[in-house]
């Protein structure tokens, strides 16, 4: 009989750490971080989000009725375990692994009332370019998707070197989130179609990015 393969104790420690300290980052910054909210959705939503701006997470407002796809890999693990203790619940997988259960997770937890957020992107890319998963799970669940667009001029608001350019608020930093109008996609699509919905969607993310980058004073004095 195959013995089961344990993490060393010196990796699992390392894990254990890192968990530690990311929670504690996360619970300090999320009562310092300033997210001013435009548009914000009244109904159950999808977001549709790059991975660069997956903090936005900070600025769900009933998180108890959240869940984000969060990757099936072993980062992914720390993030998702981290991330509960900002009552923010996860659905493991992506593109690469696990897709189509995680497809069906998410679908299940539309049905059941909640509302889901999904970095488009992800996980490891092309930067802004949006995979069809979202459109397909919207097509389905019937529940329309959100556009978000996030931005800073804050000092604050630091970009990582990674392949997305993560965007990482620390402290009091000022941002804004600019929601889009619902999208409702319809009930039966054929591939191309389904294609033209992934370019409306992602063009639509780029025009509101613009937008918040070049009226972000004015939107953040409303």
């Amino acid at each position: 009989m195959a013995k089961l393969q344990t993490k060393p104790l010196k990796q699992r420690l390392q894990v254990w750490s890192l968990i530690k300290l990311l929670k504690l980052f996360f619970l300090t910054e999320q009562h310092l971080l300033k997210i001013k909210s435009i548009n914000y959705p009244k109904e159950q939503f999808i977001f549709s989000m790059w991975h660069c701006h997956q903090c936005l997470v900070y600025g769900v407002k009933d998180k108890s009725k959240f869940y984000a796809l969060i990757s099936a890999s072993k980062d992914g693990e720390i993030i998702a375990k981290a991330a509960k203790c900002l009552n923010i619940k996860s659905v493991r997988g992506s593109t690469r692994c696990r897709s189509v259960i995680a497809s069906l997770e998410l679908i299940e937890k539309l049905k059941e009332g909640n509302s889901i957020g999904i970095m488009v992107d992800g996980p490891k890319g092309p930067k802004g370019k949006l995979k069809s998963g979202i459109v397909n799970i919207a097509k389905i669940s019937q529940v329309p998707i959100v556009p978000v667009a996030w931005h800073s001029k804050s000092k604050l608001f630091f970009e990582l070197n990674t392949w997305d350019k993560f965007k990482v608020p620390i402290g009091p930093c000022k941002t804004v989130a600019l929601y889009g109008d619902p999208i409702h996609i319809p009930a039966e699509l054929t591939k191309e179609e389904t294609q033209e919905w992934c370019e409306k969607i992602e063009a639509e993310m780029n025009r509101l990015q613009k937008d918040l980058e070049e009226n972000y004073d004015k939107y953040l004095k409303l």
